[in-house]
């Protein structure tokens, strides 16, 4: 094993083949990237987690409320010790046994219980108001950090011909720009990534936990490979449209729904054409082809391919997420009511809903005439007042 590991992390294995890491420390160039270089980034991480605090509370949160959003949750379930001893101990989506186990017990209908566990499952998620300031972070931050890329890359050369990201590799400079660059999105995205678990839970964590993953490893593994001017394009392509898709956000939280639809349909113009268009054939051309004839293929640059086509292939699911969304809204006949960032209640909604009986009140609890007369001693209203409830698995 220690001859795997060894041979794993030998010089020869990760630069071309005509490179050794002596080479590179005799250069008279710039300084070579070094893995020490991003040790920065946790810490950064952390501040740039505490600034989003701060945003929040003393300018996104003030913004809402000029919106008149509101910072009201989802309707309060009623109080049961009953349902909320089942929902914390052992499931919050009972089946159709327990809830008619529950229904006996309780003399409520099975609907009422249905409806009290949507109301309590939506009770744990984050007010309106919460998720405007989330979403106005993001879209300051993103604008910001797109604004600075583009700023930057228009003054270099590799931006017109990506052949110049590999001639001369790898004894490129590495200028302050590019290693600012670099640090601040690392920084933003360890923050993303950690504040996954405390931010609003959605149903595409996992998803989005992969390609967290997927691009920290590829900022990372570019940088110590000096692979960092292919990475800023990288970057700068993928900030692009999510400034958009933030400020649609913000946009349908502040009930401006036309400015929404304007802003979606840009959204997934721009998603659609620069991942499924401009990254395969502009990125991976020259990550794949012109370094192949530049340079040739060494075991590093099969390493950033790679993570570069898993990176496409989250690009391919998105987008039919996005077309599915679209064509879902247009067979019906909706465009005009319609909400991109909600009308897959199964796929993209944060808070739960059913038909349109569930908007009304819900209907009054099934009471025996033995408990209206006050004979039955265990249950009052849907409370427990004796012994704690227990029932069959």
């Amino acid at each position: 094993m220690a001859g795997i590991l060894a041979w794993f992390w030998n010089e020869r294995f990760w630069l071309p083949h005509n490179v050794t890491w002596a080479d590179l420390k005799n250069t008279e160039e710039a300084t070579f990237p070094q893995a020490e270089d991003l040790y920065l980034a946790g810490p950064l991480a952390f501040c740039i987690f505490m600034i989003r605090l701060v945003f929040e509370r003393f300018i996104a949160r003030p913004c809402a409320v000029g919106l008149k959003i509101q910072a009201n949750g989802p309707q309060k379930a009623q109080p049961n010790a009953i349902l909320e001893k089942v929902f914390n101990a052992i499931t919050k989506h009972p089946d159709e046994k327990r809830l008619e186990g529950l229904s006996k017990q309780l003399d409520w209908d099975v609907r009422t219980i249905q409806r009290w566990y949507r109301q309590r499952r939506n009770q744990e998620k984050p007010s309106t108001l919460a998720r405007f300031c989330e979403s106005m972070w993001r879209f300051t931050f993103y604008l910001y950090i797109f604004t600075y890329g583009v700023r930057f890359l228009k003054k270099t050369s590799w931006l017109w011909n990506t052949k110049e990201c590999w001639y001369n590799y790898p004894y490129q400079p590495l200028t302050a720009d590019v290693h600012y660059y670099y640090i601040l999105e690392l920084s933003f995205y360890l923050s993303l990534l950690f504040s996954q678990f405390t931010d609003i839970r959605r149903k595409d964590f996992l998803i989005m936990f992969v390609h967290h993953l997927a691009t920290i490893s590829l900022i990372i593994f570019s940088y110590v490979n000096n692979m960092a001017r292919v990475g800023t394009l990288v970057m700068c392509l993928h900030d692009a449209a999510d400034v958009l898709i933030e400020a649609a956000k913000m946009a349908n939280y502040a009930k401006c729904q036309i400015l929404c639809n304007l802003l979606f349909a840009m959204f997934a113009i721009l998603f659609i054409s620069s991942r499924l268009g401009v990254y395969p054939i502009w990125i991976l051309n020259t990550t794949l082809f012109e370094s192949w004839e530049i340079v040739g293929p060494y075991p590093s640059w099969w390493v950033f391919n790679l993570l570069l086509a898993l990176l496409q292939l989250l690009h391919c699911f998105w987008s039919y997420l996005i077309v599915k969304t679209a064509c879902r809204a247009i067979s019906k006949g909706r465009v005009g009511k319609w909400n991109p960032l909600h009308v897959s209640k199964d796929d993209h909604s944060d808070i739960e809903s059913s038909s349109d009986e569930d908007d009304s009140p819900p209907p009054h609890q099934k009471h025996h005439s033995s408990a209206a007369n006050g004979t039955n001693k265990n249950r009052t209203n849907g409370y427990l007042t004796g012994a704690p409830f227990s029932y069959e698995h």
